[in-house]
């Protein structure tokens, strides 16, 4: 039997507000195997960013277990979570997070410091991810010089530079026009489509989006709609 890519195990992330405790995720299982683009729907306070937090590792839960790729992340000291995070992890945000003295091929390598490794010694990896992404004539120019488009597409270039089997994106295409989000969206589905062990997993407000990946969760006041095996 495949080992899902990310496990959930009866989850709760409860957090304390003065007297009043809010349970942002509120009994969650769910199983997600590679090789899929998965999105994640639901209005604003439904814990769709808790449940991305807690895929990733940025959070904890407060009882239940999660895996990514088997491994109970949750048993993990600060130190050893950090280095799995790294390895096993790619990170996609709204607003693309690239560092403005660097050029694009510098951004995607920096994961690659945090290893003890140089920028140049990732130079090859990262200009070829760039030519997989459709900006290889841009791996020398700085984000003031890119479009959105372009510099989310840096972005997800350096979600991949550890080659991760998990890919996690916040809204990546709440600050782009349609048609730059719907190649956005393909992008990240071919990138799923290309390896049986990766999964993408979207977070977003937009029903158009979600319409384009292979499955969608729904979440409201903590929940699942369904308690999701795919």
């Amino acid at each position: 039997m495949t080992t899902p890519a990310v496990r959930f195990t009866n989850v709760i992330r409860e957090y304390r507000l003065g007297e009043e405790v809010v349970h942002a995720l509120d009994g969650v299982n769910l199983a997600l195997t590679g090789g899929q683009f998965v999105s994640v729907i639901g209005p604003s306070g439904a814990g769709k960013s808790t449940l991305l937090h807690l895929m990733g590792g940025l959070d904890q839960p407060t009882s239940g277990s999660v895996e990514v790729g088997g491994r109970d992340i949750g048993t993990l000291t600060d130190e050893r979570l950090a280095e799995f995070r790294r390895h096993h992890i790619g990170f996609i945000f709204q607003f693309f997070n690239l560092l403005p003295t660097l050029t694009a091929w510098e951004n995607v390598a920096v994961p690659r410091l945090l290893d003890g490794r140089t920028l140049s010694s990732a130079q090859g990896d990262a200009t070829e991810l760039l030519r997989r992404v459709g900006l290889g004539d841009r791996i020398n120019h700085r984000p003031a010089e890119l479009s959105g488009g372009q510099m989310q597409r840096v972005a997800i270039a350096r979600a991949l530079i550890n080659d991760p089997p998990v890919i996690l994106a916040d809204e990546p295409t709440g600050n782009l026009d349609s048609k730059t989000g719907r190649g956005v969206l393909k992008l990240l589905a071919d990138i799923a489509h290309s390896d049986s062990d990766r999964l993408v997993v979207m977070v977003t407000h937009d029903s158009n989006a979600a319409d384009v990946t292979d499955h969608v969760l729904t979440m409201r006041d903590g929940r699942l709609d369904d308690n999701a095996e795919t």
